[in-house]
């Protein structure tokens, strides 16, 4: 395949100018972009071929004079552009020396369509409209009962008193646990998350678990271990975060009773690695077939009872940090069932 078919077959489009500014090469989506004739375009100046110019009207070429300027320079950073029929383009550059120094050889130009920059700014708007909204009802509640507390504090006797602090100190934990989520989707964005794995009991761990769960909510919460489950290589810390997700999650949008059922993986059975299953049941109305990709992507709700749409991405990241394996089906009884896997040995990425 010669240069100018593959630069064809590249999603972005790609313009080659040599060291007199001259275009060499105009691939078929440059050239659909700039709306340009491909063939004609080549051994035309640089800057009457790449015709992209900012909101004040001027041009690419002589905003980031790629043959002039500091005589070390490699590149030109990605940046927002506009095409002759007004559409937004990302534009970024190669400058290529034969030497630190040396005069330019070649500059190469990639442009891609904007729409990737819209959707991100999409996406964060619609952190941001979360976050707003997760955060107000909280702090609402924590301003109006302080200030009832510091207008009535002598009018109010001591159960309304505890009655107040008890709700604030209720949103409290509510805002701390949506800042603690929005920190863990930031690590996991970024590949900065922290594990501290080390053998771990899971049958324990799952029975503090359901424990303190059940302590919260007059649902039923039914939890069966197998004997002799192996001990699983995991951030206890974390593997509590996730066990106690799952099972929030059920009692939250399920129905009936809460199943929770720990066995043991034996090495070789399945796809899933040795070590220890987790599978959670409800008897809700359970995840269309067709909806199951998106539940572990970022703002999914299910149903109308609230959340901020991160617990199971947050799940999602955490269970695959640690080499395990997390999928979603049917419960027998109708509803939703989360399964998730971990390893008995260190599984992590390098």
């Amino acid at each position: 395949m010669d240069a100018q078919a593959l630069a064809d077959s590249l999603p972005d489009g790609v313009v080659v100018a040599d060291a007199d500014q001259r275009v060499v090469l105009v691939s078929a989506p440059a050239a659909r972009m700039l709306g340009l004739d491909a063939p004609g375009a080549v051994g035309r100046p640089l800057p009457e071929v790449l015709a992209l110019r900012d909101q004040d009207g001027r041009a690419w070429t002589a905003c980031n004079r790629p043959y002039g300027g500091i005589a070390t320079r490699t590149a030109v950073p990605e940046q927002s552009w506009l095409l002759p029929d007004g559409t937004e383009v990302l534009v970024a550059a190669r400058i290529h020396r034969d030497g630190v120094r040396e005069p330019v050889r070649q500059v190469a130009v990639t442009i891609r369509s904007g729409r990737g920059r819209a959707r991100l700014d999409r996406e964060r708007s619609d952190l941001v409209a979360t976050v707003a909204h997760e955060l107000r009802s909280p702090l609402t509640g924590v301003k109006g009962f302080v200030q009832a507390l510091l207008n009535r504090w002598d009018k109010l006797n001591d159960e309304q008193k505890k009655l107040m602090l008890t709700t604030v100190a209720a949103d409290s934990d509510r805002l701390s646990r949506l800042i603690a989520e929005l920190l863990d989707v930031a690590r996991i964005d970024t590949g900065r998350l922290q594990l501290y794995p080390r053998p771990s009991d899971a049958g324990v761990l799952v029975t503090r678990i359901v424990e303190s769960v059940a302590a919260g909510t007059a649902r039923p919460i039914d939890l069966s271990l197998d004997d002799d489950l192996p001990a699983v290589h995991v951030d206890p810390d974390k593997f509590t975060q996730v066990v106690t997700n799952l099972v929030e999650n059920g009692v939250r949008h399920g129905d009936g009773s809460v199943r929770v059922h720990v066995e043991a993986v034996a090495e070789g059975q399945g796809s899933d690695p040795a070590g220890v299953r987790v599978t959670v049941d409800d008897q809700g109305e359970g995840v269309p077939e067709e909806m199951r990709r998106r539940v572990f992507t970022k703002f999914w709700k299910g149903g109308a009872r609230g959340g901020s749409g991160l617990g199971l991405y947050i799940v999602h990241g955490l269970v695959r940090a640690h080499g395990g394996t997390v999928t979603i089906a049917d419960a027998p009884g109708g509803g939703a069932r989360l399964v998730t896997t971990w390893p008995a040995e260190d599984l992590r990425a390098d």
